[in-house]
């Protein structure tokens, strides 16, 4: 076809949403990532530990309470303002949960962080659709790396049910769903033409009648369709001899459009420090063969045999540049799409099951 008729096309439609393939940038392609703070996650998020949440997308991460879904959320933004100095984050918080001090703990500068509390799902959908058409009416060169954040949709309400509260009445409004829906159908294009990420926390429910124990997320299917990325969140305790120290997670990739879905891998959250970032890397490099598991401790490629704690406690003098380099290439090879099919059990979950 020639092609001076396809340029003449999209002069007439004279629309800045509507342009030749290979002369404009896409709202669907990818723009980066943004580091979660764990190598592993990371590496299940994107087919790269040096990679993470994707850029202008929905990312949602999802669990019963106390999964660590705020403190993955903390841990992103932290990374995304170190690494965007210039940067800022719009923090929704609808659990009223999070404090200054929390977020300080966590490295991240609050004097960069605007933090807003809607009240209903309208409020939220009114306050992002300000915030991104007010980002995009500004030169493309005059933008800043901006993060956007909402901690919990599954807390929101809708304005029919605040007015039935208010009034007295029973709280159940049966379009809720479907508001959402549109919400996220409106953000979507919105997020991708400005190049801006979302994160979304959201709770989980256990479905009755299934024949497998299956854990959805609330809120209908508006998140679950919009989302690039969903992660499935749950947890065991972290023991440091007698001593609770943190959360082992379990993170499941329910949904990815940058890696291979159905992937589990396990990352540390402590209490004090928050992500760890080198843990779940052994198997990793035991799935490679740079490690291999002798009765309870670790075999090193020099023949040594230690345990997995001394490892994680001294991470750089074991995951050196050569071993981070073979890492990088199994975690490719293993996580990302089109590298053809790999058996490997350590990181594989059944499909059927969301127990993760």
């Amino acid at each position: 076809m020639d092609n001076d008729f396809l340029s003449d096309l999209v002069k007439k439609l004279d629309d800045e949403h509507t342009t030749i393939a290979a002369e404009g940038k896409s709202s669907a392609e990818f723009s980066g990532t943004i580091d979660t703070g764990s190598y592993i996650l990371n590496a299940a998020l994107s087919g790269s530990l040096y990679g993470g949440v994707p850029n202008n997308k929905i990312t949602a991460f999802a669990g019963e309470a106390a999964t660590g879904k705020t403190f993955f959320v903390l841990g992103v933004m932290s990374q995304f303002l170190k690494t965007n100095p210039d940067g800022g984050v719009i923090y929704f918080d609808t659990e009223s949960a999070v404090t200054n001090e929390m977020m300080q703990q966590r490295g991240i500068d609050t004097q960069r962080v605007v933090k807003s509390e809607p009240e209903s799902i309208q409020r939220f959908r009114h306050t992002s659709l300000q915030v991104l058409d007010n980002y995009l009416e500004q030169p493309v060169d005059e933008r800043r790396p901006f993060l956007m954040v909402l901690d919990s949709l599954g807390q929101l309400s809708s304005s029919k049910e605040l007015e039935d509260t208010a009034e007295g009445k029973e709280t159940r409004d049966m379009t809720k769903a479907q508001v959402l829906k549109a919400t996220f159908r409106v953000l979507n294009l919105k997020l991708a033409k400005a190049g801006i990420p979302l994160i979304v926390t959201n709770h989980t429910y256990d479905v009755v009648g299934s024949y497998v124990p299956t854990k959805e997320m609330s809120g209908g299917s508006g998140l679950k369709y919009s989302a690039s990325t969903i992660v499935m969140l749950s947890k065991s305790k972290e023991r440091d001899g007698k001593d609770i120290v943190g959360n082992i997670i379990k993170a499941r990739m329910q949904k990815s459009r940058l890696s291979r879905e159905n992937k589990l891998v396990e990352v540390l959250l402590t209490y004090d420090k928050g992500l760890d970032r080198y843990y779940g890397l052994i198997e990793l490099g035991e799935s490679a063969g740079v490690f291999k598991k002798v009765a309870n401790r670790i075999e090193l490629p020099d023949g040594r045999k230690i345990y997995a704690k001394q490892i994680y406690e001294n991470p750089k003098e074991y995951f050196t540049k050569d071993i981070m380099e073979a890492l990088e290439s199994q975690a490719q090879t293993v996580f990302q799409y089109g590298s053809g099919e790999v058996q490997d059990e350590i990181f594989e979950v059944d499909e059927v099951s969301d127990g993760a």
